[in-house]
């Protein structure tokens, strides 16, 4: 598939000081290179062009938007990817699904693993599969599009969690060409994916911090 990243006009940029970054990531870019030279622009190489130090912590698909935080050093690296292993970093999204969710809160608790022969996409295997654990919360449903806004709570980080765990309920992420069917991609132009919310503690003054990104839909 062709890459077409959408124009770098300076990083969105959320909060900063000597250990870390909050960046607001846009639909369409990688989070990190990809394989081949027309894949280089991502994330990553955009804010090492303005924070020489800066290094990746986590991913968002290329599809969705929204919070990622960078670590300004080595040292906050390590610290900050025990954090995110530790499930110590609270996240929250919103998505568009399609079809009206019932009911109106729960949890999707299904083990996931790649799905080899048809790379990059993930599948739920309750043989082979590795714990996942999605909250979910109906915010609104818009009956004329036969579609429902979520609010989600990952609370482990597999590779497409959110978006497999949608699918495995029957409602696939609107506009996701990966998993959605025709109906619910024709829906819209891009993903409707966005990560609002990260909360976690500051790994060198220990303060609680919290940062949010309003939906771009």
């Amino acid at each position: 598939m062709l890459y077409n990243p959408p124009p770098h006009h300076g990083l969105e940029l959320i909060y900063s000081d000597d250990s870390i970054l909050v960046l607001n990531k846009p639909s369409g870019l990688l989070s990190v290179p990809g394989r081949g030279e027309d894949k280089r622009d991502c994330l990553a190489t955009r804010a090492v062009s303005e924070y020489p130090d800066a290094l990746i912590v986590h991913r968002l698909d290329m599809a969705t938007s929204g919070l990622m935080v960078l670590a300004r050093g080595k040292q906050i690296h390590r610290q900050l990817s025990i954090l995110f292993q530790q499930q110590r970093v609270n996240k929250s999204y919103i998505a568009i699904v399609d079809g009206i969710v019932a009911p109106v809160s729960g949890e999707i608790e299904r083990p996931l693993i790649t799905d080899w022969p048809n790379r990059p996409r993930q599948k739920v295997d309750y043989c082979a599969g590795k714990p996942s654990l999605t909250h979910f919360m109906v915010m609104e449903y818009d009956h004329d599009n036969m579609s429902t806004r979520v609010q989600l709570r990952p609370r482990t980080g597999r590779s497409h969690q959110l978006r497999v765990h949608l699918l495995s309920i029957g409602h696939p992420i609107v506009g996701d060409e990966l998993y959605g069917s025709d109906e619910a991609v024709a829906k819209s132009k891009r993903l409707l994916l966005h990560a609002t919310s990260l909360s976690f503690v500051h790994p060198v003054t220990n303060k609680p911090l919290t940062f949010e990104s309003d939906a771009p839909f």
